[in-house]
């Protein structure tokens, strides 16, 4: 009886579980079951703003310079295939805001760990993902907006 209980548990949360096969999950309840498609069109809820970058640049010196250094450029001897963030057209993980956020929380490949318990709310996420688009060539950033203070 317990083997059937826990084989059925099994299948049923196989069969409910959306995975990537390029990217890894943290686990967070957040991101489980939501698709591809889904994380493109998720927008941002933080402005593209200087208050936003500066406070994103901050984290980003925290968590992110080890592998991906200081200007983004990715000119770290320790990781060899840490994408440079400058050139958006190289990122394999995509580019649209939720994906840069999705990467950024739970991880892009098996080169990028999920970086949810670090920085654990979603706000600083999102003001990281506007640092990281502020390091773009000018034709590919987004427009700055005013300041609002949240």
């Amino acid at each position: 009886m317990l083997f059937l209980v826990a084989t059925t548990l099994a299948g049923a949360i196989t069969a409910t579980s959306t995975t990537w096969s390029d990217d890894k999950s943290s686990g967070k309840s957040s991101g489980a079951g939501v698709t591809r498609e889904e994380v493109r069109k998720l927008k941002s809820p933080v402005p593209f703003s200087k208050t936003s970058i500066a406070r994103g640049k901050v984290l980003y010196a925290r968590a992110c310079t080890e592998c991906h250094g200081a200007d983004g450029k990715s000119l770290v001897d320790v990781v060899a295939n840490a994408t440079d963030l400058t050139q958006p057209k190289a990122w394999k993980s995509g580019t649209s805001e939720g994906e840069i956020f999705r990467s950024i929380r739970d991880g892009a490949g098996e080169a990028m760990p999920p970086f949810a318990d670090k920085v654990s709310k979603d706000e600083d996420i999102w003001n990281m993902v506007n640092y990281l688009r502020s390091l773009w060539p000018d034709s590919a950033r987004p427009k700055l907006v005013e300041s609002a203070i949240h």
